[in-house]
């Protein structure tokens, strides 16, 4: 006990216990995380302000001025800090599990991926198809493998939910993959109680916190469905609050009447529609895009909720496998290299697989595809080249070569076709229903630009160089527009209590630096990313820590 000189006595141990009681409540409220002085893009579509963002436990404090402290401080002086990229259309499944590479997206800015797009997913998995799914994703199984230690769809995301992903996971459930579970790829319409089981899948996966129902109506088996299927699995989604997204049957000659198609799934099975990675493919088809923005504007006057995604780049990447008619790939990766080694089905397929223009069914000039990856050591270093080149220092026909490659590694080779047009390219991205995807999967070799650079390419490219669209039109195709989409209300805005998934670039120097040729290679201008609340990367380089999640759609 202290007197004080006004006679008052004080308990010491009191005051002690007042004075902790209040440090903690100081430690409590204090941010863990200060980025200060940026330009604010808050994602919205809003002009800038300049302000400080304090991110504590995860979440966004505060945006504007902030004057409290905190153990580390990120000084944005000069830059500008936004929400962190959403990739609407990306194929993170399989390469979660890689750890050898974790940072290719977020050295970009993207801190949460849209997984499942274009009818592929690692689940439902069933026993008796279990293998032939795996065959036909072997172009993008990463070289170490994949365990595949599930079965069901919730299972699948528990597994990545332990790998601790590098990003945020929102996952789609693809037809293609629950097809495959119930029907292998058997070239015919499901009998009724084949739909029932699809149904029981479908419901499965968005019951564990799938997103919606995506489609690849252009790959196999997704090109042996009706759209009545569609609409009956479309139908379980939009149960669960989920959206449709596609890639449709044609891009080129029926671009049109495929787009009609999603459109009328959508209506009928009543969800919203996401048009994949929209473009116009094959050269007699260029400039079409006016018109299939024109049809998805009336759509939207009708009341059908309907949206596109892209990546900027003017040549799309998938499957070598996808050249071949979609008759020729029944049955799965084995029957199609017996009917590539047997010389009568072998011709058939050489006479079709180009059109009177030699471009292939994906669009594109044969000769001109660059491939980005394949399965064998012996042709390993074929990645890189086109198949012209191929074919000059294998004495073969470009069509020989193509099936050639097929064969020999087991159809698990990936390539990049030139198909599109760079006009087509801006008109998309100038369009307001239009966000923002890489459409990237990470492959050892060659692959395709878009896996490193699509988000700075646009910032620097197409907003900085060009003035095509604005810097604050930008941020919202890359964030808050994808987020509405999707319904991730905590993300996509930088609003206090959101995630705090956060970008920090420079907008005088941000840019990707890959090529076609030469596509490892990181963009600069990504100066920090913050993934709920933790930093993985600063001053450009990959900090080590991996903070993504698997978001649920709970709606």
């Amino acid at each position: 006990m202290l007197t004080l000189s006004n006679g008052k006595n004080l308990d010491l141990a009191a005051l002690h216990k007042y004075l902790e009681a209040k440090l903690r409540r100081v430690a409590t409220h204090m941010a863990d995380v200060i980025i200060r002085g940026g330009k604010i893009i808050d994602g919205s579509g809003n002009p800038w302000r300049w302000g400080d963002v304090a991110i504590q436990g995860g979440s966004i404090k505060a945006v504007g001025r902030v004057g409290e402290d905190a153990p580390t401080v990120i000084n944005a002086e000069g830059l500008c800090v936004c929400p962190g990229f959403i990739d609407m259309h990306a194929h993170p499944d399989l390469t979660l599990f890689y750890k050898d590479v974790e940072d290719y997206k977020l050295r970009q800015g993207v801190t949460t991926e849209v997984g499942g797009n274009c009818g592929f997913t690692a689940a439902p998995l069933s026993p008796a198809t279990a293998d032939a799914l795996k065959k036909s994703s072997a172009f993008i199984t990463p070289p170490h493998g994949v365990d595949w230690n599930w079965r069901t769809f919730g299972q699948y995301l528990e597994a990545v939910e332990a790998s601790r992903p590098s990003t945020n996971l929102a996952p789609l459930v693809g037809h293609g993959a629950v097809r495959i579970a119930v029907m292998g790829f058997e070239r015919r319409g499901p009998t009724p109680q084949e739909l029932d089981e699809m149904k029981a899948l479908t419901q499965e996966a968005m019951e564990a916190g799938a997103f919606g129902l995506s489609t690849g109506l252009v790959y196999v088996p997704g090109a042996y469905s009706e759209t009545g299927e569609i609409v009956a699995l479309a139908e379980v989604a939009s149960r669960y609050g989920g959206i449709y997204a596609t890639h449709m049957r044609n891009e080129g000659d029926a671009l049109l009447e495929s787009l009609n198609e999603a459109i009328d799934i959508g209506r009928r099975a009543g969800l919203p529609v996401q048009i994949s990675h929209h473009k116009a493919t094959g050269e007699r088809n260029h400039g079409r895009v006016a018109q299939s923005l024109d049809l998805i504007s009336r759509a939207r006057e009708e009341g059908v909720d309907v949206t596109v995604d892209q990546y900027p780049y003017a040549a799309g990447s998938t499957t070598l496998q996808a050249a071949l008619p979609p008759w020729a790939q029944e049955g799965g990766v084995e029957e199609v290299t017996r009917r590539l080694r047997d010389a009568g089905t072998r011709g058939r397929i050489q006479r079709e697989i180009q059109n009177d223009a030699g471009e292939i069914r994906m669009g594109g000039l044969l000769e001109e595809i660059l491939i980005t990856s394949l399965a064998t050591e012996e042709n390993r270093a074929l990645a890189g080249l086109t198949i012209g080149e191929i074919s000059d220092l294998r004495n073969r026909s470009p069509v020989d070569t193509v099936l050639d490659l097929l064969v020999e590694e087991n159809c698990a080779v990936g390539m990049v076709v030139f198909s599109m047009d760079e006009e087509d390219v801006r008109a998309v991205m100038a369009s307001p229903h239009t966000m923002i995807g890489t459409d990237g999967l990470y492959q050892v070799g060659n692959p395709h630009p878009r896996v490193y650079g699509s988000y700075p390419r646009i910032l620097g490219r197409y907003v900085r160089q060009d003035g095509l669209i604005s810097l604050e039109e930008a941020v919202r195709k890359m964030t808050s527009f994808p987020a509405q989409k999707l319904g991730l209300h905590d993300k996509g805005l930088l609003r206090p209590g959101a995630d705090a998934d956060i970008v920090v670039f420079d907008p005088d120097a941000v840019i990707d630096t890959g090529t076609f040729r030469d596509p490892n290679r990181y963009p600069v201008g990504i100066e920090h990313v913050l993934v709920n609340g933790r930093i993985s990367v600063s001053e450009g380089r990959f900090t080590g820590v991996t903070a993504g999640a698997v978001l649920r759609n709970r709606a």
